[in-house]
């Protein structure tokens, strides 16, 4: 792995002079923080609840960055609340504390509110205040990871945080929600803990080979098949704070993938693209359909509107129903070359199929059982013998017995229509998106397609990205 110093340090500096808050920056950030935090806590006294609010995540640590500061206000409630009234009361007082601003409802192991003060990202969550290790909601740990956090940061590690969250921004694998399943920003100041630097954590990504796991306290020096029995993730970064627990378990493996290939790409061809890429050019219409017509594949689209869910609820139902729908479609015969998912979070929503075949022909082979098994084989010809279903057959092929049979299902589209109708829950479609489907959805395939494209400039990069099909950091070799 060949490292150039010099471009290197370059983009190193260019980069941190982009993402580091400057005095006036910090100063607004840092008093608009001091004021919504104050207006949780009256907010909290107002409903006559008890809690501990403080400012917490990367603005509390400064591992912020300048462009896009959130600010994340958590209220430590009683352990008396039950869970119940946990997040109706913690939404009730972040709604009252960001009132006449744009609120929105999301979550993650339960409810809480993200608004828009001022233009910068407002988190206000709820936890509760809980004694180390007695943990009650997965948020309860997160006072603990500032607490632990930040007295081991210093005005260079905090620089090194950055540089390698921007680095995992650019190349799409920061965030630990669903949609992404990446790294969260606390997994980020671990590794710069554990590495030193931002150039440590590339080169040992970049060097890696299997599975890898970091215990930065030493919890498991001695107990390797513990932690090994404990955890299965192909990275495994032991929570300092909470030694049972991997924070590095919501890092999807393909995310972890791009991670390792951005990093061996980088150290040795420095550039700004892997932090800030450019923005996607979009594909004419007449483009597209020459790239459907070069590929010669057939794309077919499962298009529907709202689904009433908060975003996180949203990706796991979409990507659930995904699979399920690949698994349908597989085993009906028709052959996959790949698969998508796309949606605005608000009004449509839209999976993506790439098939090699639209339509099949209506005749398939159908092997039964071996001839060593003479009740299944029994059974098999009774099934088929006399069956209007059968072309040709039962004949036997390689010591089985054989039908060519009618196939019931030959076009795609038409296929889906019917599956999908009553919204398909019985092939596995999760509950929210059956929901909408049977509402209303429709099927769209190939030119049909470019009506979409041209009228929706968000779906227009998302399917130009998918025909360019390579990370955007990717140089000529």
């Amino acid at each position: 792995m060949i490292l150039m110093p010099n471009a290197f340090d370059k983009t190193r500096l260019e980069v941190l002079k982009r993402i580091t808050p400057d005095t006036d920056r910090e100063r607004q950030i840092f008093s608009l923080a001091k004021k919504l935090e104050k207006k949780v806590m009256t907010a909290s006294k107002n409903a006559e609840i008890k809690a501990e609010v403080r400012v917490e995540g990367s603005l509390a640590k400064d591992t912020w960055l300048s462009q896009e500061p959130d600010i994340d206000i958590f209220m430590r409630l009683p352990t008396t609340i039950s869970r119940e009234q946990f997040g109706k009361a913690a939404l009730k007082i972040a709604k009252k504390a960001t009132e006449g601003h744009r609120q929105l409802e999301r979550f993650a192991e339960h409810p809480y509110l993200e608004a828009f003060v001022e233009g910068v990202r407002v988190n206000i969550v709820p936890c509760y205040k809980v004694k180390k290790g007695e943990w009650k909601s997965a948020t309860d740990r997160t006072p603990y990871h500032t607490d632990y956090v930040k007295p081991l940061l210093n005005p260079k590690l905090r620089a090194e945080i950055r540089l390698l969250k921007q680095f995992m921004k650019g190349i799409g694998v920061y965030g630990a929600e669903i949609k992404v399943g990446g790294f969260s920003g606390y997994l980020c100041e671990l590794l710069i803990l554990n590495y030193g630097s931002f150039a440590g954590v590339l080169r040992a990504v970049a060097e890696s080979k299997g599975r890898q796991v970091i215990d930065y306290e030493g919890f498991y020096k001695e107990r390797g098949r513990d932690l090994d029995l404990l955890f299965d993730e192909p990275l495994v970064i032991v929570d300092p704070v909470d030694k049972e627990r991997n924070a590095a378990s919501a890092v999807r493996v393909e995310r972890l993938d791009e991670f390792i290939a951005a990093s061996r790409a980088f150290l040795t061809s420095p550039g700004r693209e892997f932090f800030f890429p450019a923005r996607t050019k979009l594909l004419t219409k007449e483009r597209i359909l020459n790239i459907m017509m070069e590929r010669d594949s057939s794309l077919i689209l499962i298009k529907f509107g709202r689904v009433s869910v908060v975003p996180d609820v949203l990706w796991g139902q979409l990507y659930k129903s995904r699979r399920a729908l690949r698994n349908l479609l597989s085993q009906n015969d028709f052959s996959i070359i790949r698969d998508d998912v796309w949606s605005n979070e608000n009004d449509t929503n839209i999976f993506i199929f790439e098939l090699e075949h639209l339509s099949l022909p209506a005749i398939k082979k159908h092997f039964g059982p071996p001839l060593q098994k003479p009740k299944e084989c029994e059974n098999f010809l009774k099934k088929h013998l006399n069956s209007p279903d059968t072309l040709s057959g039962p004949m036997i092929k390689n010591g089985r017995w054989l039908v060519e049979t009618r196939r019931k299902n030959l076009e795609a589209d038409e296929f889906l229509e019917r599956e999908l109708k009553e919204g398909g829950r019985h092939s596995g479609v999760a509950q929210e998106i059956s929901k909408a489907i049977r509402e209303n959805f429709e099927i769209l395939t190939d030119d049909v397609i470019l009506n979409f494209y041209t009228s929706n400039s968000s779906f227009a990069e998302f399917l130009t990205n998918y025909y360019e099909g390579k990370p955007s950091w990717l140089k000529e070799l």
